[in-house]
């Protein structure tokens, strides 16, 4: 699974927003844009889904920009992945209107996929955008109270720090 640079700019702008909770001024879009060396223009249309998605209070004008609509811990990015991302067919089979593949009948990779994608988006649903802003642990590890018991590590990356 690869999400889109929609999804990966939608929760850094986010990200932004929740680390800057607090301050008197709002954040604005070319203040990320130039933080993260992103199209402003691209910002502003995520910046426009994530206000009607609920999650950003946008004003305009002087002194204008985005803020958090509700606390960092009660936006799940489970949920806001699923929100951003177009596309879960991982594979052909996945799409019954598109499926041409001869396999299907006797294939059991579908299965297979379906549980790996259904065990990403586990992980994800037990992260909050709180959780993303605590100190950081590892590359690949989450806090220790948010992981899926007996996950085993993909062979190649580093193990998770305990």
């Amino acid at each position: 699974m690869r999400l889109t640079q929609w999804t990966d700019y939608t929760l850094r702008v986010l990200m932004y927003c929740a680390a800057s909770e607090g301050r008197v001024q709002p954040v604005t879009i070319t203040e990320v844009a130039e933080s993260y060396g992103i199209s402003r223009s691209h910002l502003t249309k995520i910046v426009q889904e994530l206000s009607a998605l609920g999650l950003l209070n946008t004003s305009r004008g002087r002194g204008g920009g985005m803020r958090l609509m509700k606390p960092a811990s009660d936006i799940n990015i489970g949920a806001v992945v699923r929100a951003t991302e177009t596309d879960f067919n991982l594979v052909e089979c996945f799409d019954p209107e598109h499926n041409q593949c001869r396999l299907n009948s006797h294939c059991y990779l579908k299965g297979v996929l379906g549980q790996a994608m259904q065990a990403f988006l586990t992980v994800l649903d037990k992260v909050t955008l709180a959780d993303l802003l605590t100190e950081p642990h590892s590359v690949v590890a989450m806090p220790q109270s948010r992981r899926v018991a007996a996950v085993q590590m993909v062979p190649g990356l580093p193990d998770a720090v305990a």
